[in-house]
C-alpha cells in the first residue's frame, strides 16, 4: 500500500507542471492572435487556459479583453465583475475596473462608467490612463446633456411654431370665413336693395302708368263731352247773348272743376310716390 501511494503521489506531483505548461501554451496563442486582431480565435485558445487551469486569472482577464474587441459587451463586462468580485489586489482591481470602466462606456452607460473609473482610482489612483478615460466620460456625459437640453428647447420651440402656426391658421381660416360671411351679407343685403328698388320703380312705373292712363281717360272724356257739346249746340236751335254768355261760364266751370280735379290726383300721386320712397325699409 504504501508503494503504490507513493507512486500516486509522484504522479500528481509530475501532472502539476504539466498543465501549468499547458495553461500557459493556450494564454500565449490566444496573444499571439489577439495581437493579429484574431479576437475570435484568441477567445478560443483563453478558454481552453480555463479548461486546464480555472483559477487562471490572466486566461480570465485576456478572454474579457477578447470579448470587448469582438463587441459582446454584455458577456465581457460580465467576466471582468466576475474577476472583480473575489479579487483583493488592488494593482488587479484597478486594472478590472478600468476595463469595467471600457465596457460600460461602450455601452453608453455614462454614468456608471464614471463610477467604474472612479472605483478603479481609487485602487490605482496613478493611472493617468483612467484619468484620461474618466474625463472623457465626464464630457461625453456633458455632451449628451447639452445635447438633450437643445432637443428640448428645439422640441419647445418646434412646439411653439406649430402653435403659432395653428393660431395664425385658425386667425387665416376665421377671416376668410368672416369675409365669406360679410361678402355673402352684402350680397344679400344688395341683392334686397336690388329688389326692393326693382320693387318701387315697378310700383313708381304703374303709378305713374296708371296717371298717365287717368289724365287720358279724362282728356277723351273732355273732348267727347267737348264734342258733344259742340253737336247739341248745332243740332239746338239759336239761342241768345245772355244764354250762350251762361252756357260758356257753366262750360268753362266744368272745364276748371275737371283741371282742379286732375291737378289734385297728380298732387296726390307725387305725395304717395315721396312717401313710399322715404319709407324705412
Amino acid at each position: 500500500m504504501v508503494k503504490i501511494l507513493i507512486t500516486m503521489i509522484a504522479a500528481v506531483v509530475i501532472s502539476l507542471p504539466s498543465a501549468a505548461q499547458q495553461e500557459r501554451k493556450f494564454i500565449r496563442g490566444g496573444n499571439d492572435l489577439f495581437n493579429k486582431q484574431d479576437f475570435e480565435k484568441a477567445e478560443v485558445e483563453y478558454r481552453k487556459a480555463l479548461d486546464t487551469e480555472v483559477k487562471s486569472y490572466e486566461g480570465a482577464f485576456n478572454l474579457g479583453d477578447a470579448l470587448y474587441k469582438q463587441k459582446k459587451f454584455d458577456e465581457a463586462l460580465q467576466q471582468f465583475q466576475s474577476l472583480a468580485q473575489d479579487e483583493k489586489d488592488k494593482e488587479r482591481l484597478g486594472e478590472l475596473y478600468h476595463n469595467i470602466g471600457n465596457t460600460l462606456l461602450a455601452m453608453n452607460k455614462l454614468d456608471e462608467s464614471i463610477e467604474a473609473y472612479k472605483q478603479s482610482l481609487r485602487n490605482r489612483p496613478n493611472s493617468q490612463e483612467t484619468k484620461y478615460n474618466l474625463e472623457f466620460a465626464r464630457k461625453q456625459k456633458q455632451d449628451q446633456q447639452n445635447q438633450d437640453q437643445n432637443q428640448d428647447q428645439n422640441k419647445d420651440q418646434q412646439d411653439q411654431n406649430k402653435d403659432q402656426q395653428n393660431k395664425d391658421q385658425n386667425q387665416d381660416q376665421n377671416k376668410d370665413q368672416n369675409k365669406d360671411e360679410n361678402k355673402d351679407q352684402n350680397q344679400d343685403q344688395n341683392k334686397d336693395q336690388q329688389d326692393q328698388n326693382k320693387d318701387q320703380q315697378n310700383k313708381d312705373k304703374q303709378d305713374q302708368d296708371k296717371q298717365n292712363q287717368d289724365q287720358k281717360d279724362q282728356q277723351n272724356k273732355d273732348q267727347q263731352n267737348k264734342d258733344q257739346q259742340q253737336q247739341d249746340q248745332q243740332a239746338q236751335p239759336k239761342i241768345s247773348k245772355e244764354d250762350a254768355k251762361r252756357l260758356l261760364e257753366a262750360l268753362e266751370a266744368d272745364e276748371k272743376k275737371t283741371q282742379e280735379k286732375v291737378q289734385k290726383d297728380k298732387v296726390q300721386a307725387q305725395k304717395a310716390k315721396k312717401m313710399k320712397i322715404e319709407k324705412n325699409w
